[in-house]
Parts: structure tokens; sequence; C-alpha cells
């Protein structure tokens, strides 16, 4: 087993067939067949149906994520050796969710400018529920996501493959139309809230689960106009015009053109969001630097942003 051979195969998965991954690799398609033949013999299974269109069998599936991990590690051994001549050098690959990269991204671009020249970043936006997978299996380098509800299953639930850290928490506000019963008031109460029909998280994410137990412990019930998937599409659906909803506070903008009120709901949490890596391996140099810029600019933005506070510090009763 060599690295040609793990990265015909990673090619095959990513392009889809045997010419697209030469055509990727710069080489011929008999080549990319021998490899990947090897590799299989060496294995003593067939990594690809080719009577299905290239189609990763379950023993390939495996090869390939193993083989992305393989090569991070290698990206990251080069990367690291720079790092010790005083020079971060390589390409960070980070998800972020849509609402925090909204306004995030954008200072974290040019602190690593000025910081980290030498440091590539691609910037995957996506919800918490499509960038944990990607982390796993090595298509991310780490991650931007919602943290679970439960500071005490932070990291994430035992036996998971990934790790966070809480970057930073933010309020959750009550976003109503300006004729709304709610709208004339600064707070609620949960209890007051009671049969109010919003625009939901879908069900399963940490996002909805916070929400669903805090309604539920102050006595009201929800009725969801529709569970969605992704906090920003939620924001963009209300300020629209298609439903209220409860939104972090850096998904709402300053400019309101005066349709929508903000109201605080006493007794909602604070929506955490935290920086999710794979527990095992190193993180490279770039990666590190890029959590250190990510802190810093967190940090800066707090007396900036209405809303945002220091992630809170868990205490066991």
């Amino acid at each position: 087993m060599d690295l040609r051979q793990l990265n015909a195969v990673l090619a095959v998965a990513d392009h889809g067939s045997f010419s697209a991954a030469a055509d990727a690799l710069h080489t011929v398609q008999s080549n990319v067949s021998t490899h990947v033949a090897r590799l299989e013999r060496d294995l003593g299974v067939s990594l690809i149906d080719r009577s299905d269109g290239c189609r990763l069998t379950e023993e390939g599936q495996a090869v390939v994520e193993r083989a992305r991990r393989i090569n991070g590690e290698l990206d990251a051994l080069v990367a690291d050796v720079a790092a010790m001549r005083a020079e971060v050098v390589g390409n960070v690959r980070i998800g972020m969710i849509g609402t925090t990269a909204r306004w995030l991204v954008p200072q974290l671009l040019a602190a690593m400018a000025d910081r980290h020249p030498k440091v590539h970043l691609v910037v995957i936006d996506g919800v918490s529920t499509s960038l944990e997978p990607q982390l796993t299996t090595g298509h991310l380098d780490l991650a931007v996501v919602n943290l679970p509800p439960d500071p005490f299953q932070r990291p994430y639930n035992p036996g998971s493959e990934l790790m966070a850290t809480p970057l930073f928490d933010e309020d959750l506000l009550l976003i109503v139309p300006v004729d709304h019963k709610l709208a004339g008031n600064a707070t609620v109460a949960i209890a007051d809230t009671d049969g109010l029909e919003l625009l939901l998280p879908a069900p399963g994410t940490a996002f909805r689960e916070e929400i669903d137990e805090a309604v539920a412990t102050g006595g009201a019930r929800w009725l969801p106009k529709a569970e969605i998937d992704g906090i920003r599409l939620i924001a963009s659906l209300t300020f629209e015009g298609l439903g209220p909803a409860v939104l972090p506070a850096t998904a709402v903008p300053a400019d309101r053109n005066g349709a929508w009120r903000a109201v605080s709901v006493d007794g909602l949490p604070c929506r955490s969001v935290g920086i999710a890596l794979r527990r095992k391996g190193r993180p490279s140099a770039p990666v590190r630097a890029v959590i250190s810029v990510l802190e810093q600019v967190v940090e800066d933005g707090m007396t900036e942003r209405a809303g945002l506070h220091p992630p809170a510090l868990p205490h066991r009763p």
C-alpha cells in the first residue's frame, strides 16, 4: 500500500469516474485503474463497484475516510515543520454556520491576512448538521457550530469522534411584526408566548432542543408554522414576512425598516457557539493559528456587537 494507491481511490470517489480521476491527478486512466486494483488486491476486498457507476463499496468508503485523514496528517506535518521556522504556511478548511459566518468571516479573513498571510482559508458555509459529518470524514479541518444545550454534554456525546470548545454565547430574541400583540414589550415571560406560531429550527438540532426545553420548562407551547434546518434561512424568511421566529442576536440586522420588533423572552437560554475538531490527531500549525485568531476576533467583537457574551462556565449542581 502506498500514497498513490490511496490518492487514486480518493480521486475516483471525489470525481465519480476513473477518467475524471486521471484528469484530476494529471495522469492517464490506466495508471489510476492499476493503483486501485493493486490496493484492492493488497486488502483483499473490492473498493469500487464498477458495475454501478464507480460507486464506493462499504470497504471503499472506510478506506476513503481514512485516506483523507492520512492526507490531512501529511499536510499538517509539512505545515508544522514550516511553522518551526517561524512561518505558518498551509491550507485550512473551515466550516461555519451561516448566521455566525455573516459577521465573523470578514473579520477573520482580514485578521488572517494581517497575521498569517501564507495561510490559505477555504470557508464552507453550512448548518451544524451538515458541517459535523464533513469534519468527521476529514473534508474540514475545523468547524464553528452550535453546541449542545447541556454544557455537560460538551464535547458532544461520549464516543463521538468530535470534540468542541465554547467560543461565545449570544442572546436569543423573539422577532415579531410591529402589529403583533407582543411587539410593544421589551421583555415577555415564556408563559406569555403560549400558543405562538413560529418558524422553528428543524427537530433534532441543538438549537431546537434548547428552545423546546426552555419553552416546556416555562409552561408554554409553541406551534411550528414551518420547521427549517438553517437559522440564516429562518432569518431571511422572517424578514420577508413569512412568520415570527426566535433568532440569535447576530442574525438580527440593525436596520429592520421599522417593520419588526426584537423582544427578549425571559427564560430563553443563550445560544452557545463553539469550535469543533476531531478528537484524534494534533491540529496542524495553520489550524492552531486560525483558532487563535478566531478567539481574538470574537473577544474583540464582544464590545462591538450587542447580545454577544463570553461562554458561560458550567458548574455542576
